[in-house]
Formats: C-alpha cells, sequence, structure tokens
C-alpha cells in the first residue's frame, strides 16, 4: 500500500447493535458483522477501506470487550493488539477523545481519521484519493473537517451542514468552514435544506488530534477535565466519569475550528432494511431479495432469509426478515422505526435468545 503520509491513523467505530436491522442484528451479532453493504461483513469492508490509508499497525477497531471475538473471526488476518476495547459504551465523544489521547502520545502530529462500520462508499478508490487530500487540508489549516455528502432525498435520519466561507475550490478538492449543524430534521425542513444546498454530516472525521484535543478542552470541559486521568492511564477511571454524548455534541457542533470535504463519492449511512433497496439490484418487480426468497406477484419489497425460505404472494411494499429463529413482517414505511417495536418486546425475543418459558 502506498504511504505518502505517516502520521494518517484510522479507527474505525464497530459498537452499538443496530437495532434496526433486528431480527438478524442481535448483542450477540451485532449490524458489523452482518453483510448488508456487500457480499461481506460490513466491519470487513470498513477494514479494507481503512487500509488503503494506512497499514494495519495503524488502523484500530474501537468496540466494546463482548465483540472482539465476533470481530476477529471475521477479520481473521486483523491484529488482535488493534482491536482497542471501550471498558465502557459511552458515546462517540469519550471514544474518540480516548483514542486521540492514545495517539497522541506515540505521535503528537497524528492525524485520525475516523470511519464507522456501517458505511457503504463507493467507489472505494475516490474515497481512497480524497481522504489524503483532507488530510494535509485539516494539517494546514489546523482544523478538525468532516466529509460532507451531497444529498439525493430530503432524508430525515441524517444530520445536516450548512458550509459558510471557502477553504479550497478545485478539481478533486471542495471545502468550506462550516457554518451550523443541524440534527435530523422533519420532512418539510429536510426538502428545503436540499433546496439551500446543505450537505449531509457522513460522521466520517479527520482530525488532527493536538488538535481536537485542545478544542475538547476549550469547547467541552465537561469531557475535557477527564483527560488528565488518561493522561495517569487511567482508561476505566476515564470512561466512567465522562459524560455519555456524541462527538458531533462535545465538539464539532460547539468548535469554530471545522471545515467540511465535498464527499467525491456516493455514501449510504446503513441505518435500516430500507438500506437494502439503496444496495442490491432489484428484480423486474421491484423486489431486493436476500436468501432463499421466492416472491410471486410481489412488488418493491425488500426480503431477508437466512434461517429456511420466505415465499412473497401478492405483496407490495413489505420488509420480510427471517433470522435467528424469528420472522419480521413489516411495512417499508415503518422499518426504520423498528426501536419502537423493540421497546415492547420481551428481553428474550429481542435479544435473539431462546424462549425460557420452553426450557426443560
Amino acid at each position: 500500500m502506498p504511504d505518502a503520509d505517516p502520521h494518517i491513523r484510522v479507527v474505525v467505530l464497530a459498537g452499538g447493535i443496530g437495532s434496526r436491522f433486528w431480527p438478524a442484528s442481535t448483542p450477540a451479532r451485532p449490524k458489523p458483522l452482518l453483510a448488508l453493504a456487500s457480499d461481506r461483513p460490513l466491519i470487513r469492508d470498513t477494514v479494507e477501506r481503512a487500509r488503503r490509508l494506512a497499514p494495519d499497525d495503524r488502523v484500530a477497531i474501537l468496540t466494546g470487550a463482548h465483540l472482539a471475538a465476533p470481530i476477529l473471526e471475521a477479520l481473521p488476518s486483523f491484529d488482535p493488539e488493534q482491536v482497542w476495547i471501550e471498558p465502557e459504551a459511552r458515546g462517540t465523544g469519550p471514544v474518540l477523545a480516548w483514542a486521540a489521547h492514545r495517539m497522541h502520545r506515540v505521535d503528537p502530529e497524528a492525524v485520525l481519521v475516523s470511519l464507522h462500520a456501517d458505511h457503504r462508499i463507493d467507489p472505494e478508490s475516490a474515497f481512497s484519493r480524497l481522504i489524503p487530500r483532507a488530510v494535509a487540508l485539516a494539517r494546514q489549516e489546523d482544523l478538525l473537517l468532516t466529509i460532507a455528502v451531497p444529498p439525493d432525498r430530503p432524508e430525515t435520519g441524517y444530520g445536516y451542514i450548512r458550509t459558510g466561507n471557502t477553504l479550497v475550490s478545485d478539481e478533486g478538492l471542495e471545502a468550506w468552514r462550516v457554518d451550523a449543524f443541524i440534527e435530523k430534521p422533519e420532512r418539510t425542513v429536510a426538502e428545503s435544506y436540499l433546496r439551500r444546498g446543505y450537505l449531509w454530516n457522513s460522521g466520517i472525521f479527520v482530525l488532527p488530534v493536538s488538535r481536537f484535543l485542545e478544542e475538547i478542552r476549550t469547547h467541552a470541559p465537561e469531557l475535557g477535565r477527564h483527560l488528565a486521568l488518561l493522561d495517569r492511564r487511567e482508561d476505566e477511571a476515564f470512561f466512567e466519569a465522562a459524560p455519555r454524548t456524541s462527538v458531533d455534541e462535545a465538539v464539532m457542533e460547539r468548535s469554530g475550528r471545522v471545515g467540511a470535504v465535498r464527499a467525491t463519492f456516493e455514501w449510504d449511512d446503513v441505518g435500516s432494511w430500507e438500506a437494502l433497496a439503496r444496495s442490491r439490484t432489484p428484480d423486474e418487480a421491484g423486489n431486493r431479495l436476500e436468501g432463499q426468497v421466492y416472491a410471486h406477484q410481489a412488488r418493491n419489497s425488500i426480503a431477508w432469509a437466512e434461517d429456511g425460505p420466505v415465499v412473497l404472494f401478492d405483496v407490495e411494499n413489505l420488509v420480510v426478515v427471517r433470522s435467528n429463529g424469528v420472522t419480521l413482517v413489516t411495512s417499508r414505511r415503518r422499518a426504520p422505526d423498528l426501536k419502537d417495536l423493540l421497546g415492547g418486546l420481551p428481553a428474550w425475543l429481542r435479544e435473539g435468545r431462546p424462549d425460557p418459558s420452553e426450557a426443560s
């Protein structure tokens, strides 16, 4: 792998369950282990993406202890030492502060590139060309950068960016100062954002670690005051003391040193079963079918079968999932709202465990 910048260090955020992909996604097999963007688990796609930017000893996966073994099983060639276990899940704010501090001890000039393990990116070649240029810009301007995606629909599940003054505009690289981040608007507001040229916040961040840690101390004192615990290598105490917060809320939305780089690739946050409609090729009736699925007179439906066959007959606009001994049937309209459903289910069913009433 060509490695022009020895200071690029990549982290892959691989926490969370991915409840919007229930019943296929459970605590024992969360979303990053599912093949939702290609024919490989999401975590493998993302690690290969990271390897385009840096060698393996500068790529780390940030996850919980319960996921380390299944992640390594999906990545047999990955160094277990590069799976960094967060002592407690506190959100992207604390875990990226912890990772940046750890990198800063080794290389104060490091630039942290933060990737999520549940994104679909195409083409990969455009991604691997853009990120090093974004790293150079972040270092040159001493800025925290986010990769911003031109929206193609009024998506209500994403955050938006209002850009400000231009930083650079040439072939292959467009960047601006960020005027504002806006979280998950209502549909009519999202429609207006499309008309006004707002961009999606992809959650892919390029963070010079020295600047990032300083911005935490300055703009997120509720988090920054605990960095001294990391100075003393008291990682568990840091996670116990740190507030539960996202890096967006704690730093990116508060700092005045934030920029946005326009994505030159297609990007999708694989956030619900509806994402398969964007990543799978439809049949002649508009269905997206995965696994042992038989569709007859079915239209515009999504079906996922990995635990026995699924048959669709004379239905439309459904999501049907057969996995872990459970069959889910819902409308495509309500599929993004599965969190509402899971809150009312018994824990054993929600978590993919056997029915305790049937135990001998």
